[in-house]
């Protein structure tokens, strides 16, 4: 069992940045590749980006690529996700993702979900 608690979101302006951490417990962190989906009022879910056990691939959603930055530390147990030049179309609940062994850009193969924090960006 693994439990992902994510922090950091909050009501920020347009062009603003904001970065949300992932803390993880339970079995070990290092043998996950970590990422992160987002949903949006009346949208499904949709991926974000996600990285490997090594952290050498990250992969983003075209949407976010050149703007966000997955990154972890696997001594804190803990993936950030750095949101840089947010646009209001980036408000959504953002869910940190565990998948053993393998990243993936599909919420089917996610193995444990975090609770969700909330991201506004107001315009």
């Amino acid at each position: 069992q693994v439990q992902l608690a994510e922090s950091g979101g909050g009501l920020v302006q347009a062009g603003d940045s904001l970065r949300l951490s992932c803390q993880a417990s339970g079995r070990s962190f290092s043998n996950y590749a970590m990422g992160w989906f987002r949903q949006a009022p009346g949208k499904e879910r949709e991926f974000v980006g996600f990285i490997s056990v090594s952290g050498a691939q990250i992969y983003y959603a075209d949407s976010v690529k050149g703007r966000f930055t997955i990154s972890r530390d696997n001594a804190k147990n803990t993936v950030y996700l750095q949101m840089n030049s947010l646009r209001p179309e980036d408000t959504a609940v953002y869910y940190c993702a565990a998948r053993l062994f393998l990243a993936t850009t599909e919420q089917r193969n996610v193995d444990y979900w975090g609770q969700g924090t909330q991201v506004t960006v107001s315009s």
